[in-house]
């Protein structure tokens, strides 16, 4: 039976509710989904999308980091939307944080996301 560990860290925003930041099980990583919070604060970056987008995408890297990987490293993300005409600016930030070999990836539109963020983004990171 695989051994499951908590992740957690400083680096990325606490849990706003009864939930995880990551679970570690075997060499698979699952991440829950980051809206842009600063870590700081816990306060909700309300910038353009792009900068909600990389506020995500850093809290991810931050979670991935504290178990030991990387972004770098996800193998599936999830990308959930509240307007989907924001998908292609979105996805200008989310190439700078993969290479040339990027997780597979789920969009969706949500009516609505916690906190009153326009995106989110979850990952499962290879570890």
């Amino acid at each position: 039976m695989p051994q499951r560990q908590t992740i957690s860290t400083e680096d990325a925003p606490a849990a706003i509710g009864p939930y995880s930041q990551a679970i570690r099980a075997g060499d698979l990583l699952f991440c829950s989904g980051q809206i842009p919070l600063e870590p700081s604060t816990g306060e909700l970056v309300k910038d353009e999308i792009e900068g909600q987008a990389r506020r995500c995408l850093q809290n991810l890297a931050a979670v991935a980091e504290a178990a030991g990987g990387s972004l770098a490293d996800a193998v599936r993300c999830t990308v959930y939307l509240t307007d989907m005409n924001d998908f292609a600016r979105v996805n200008e930030v989310y190439a700078e944080f993969f290479g040339g070999e990027p997780p597979a990836r789920v969009a969706i539109q949500a009516a609505g996301l916690p906190r009153g963020a326009d995106v989110e983004i979850d990952a499962i990171v290879a570890v």
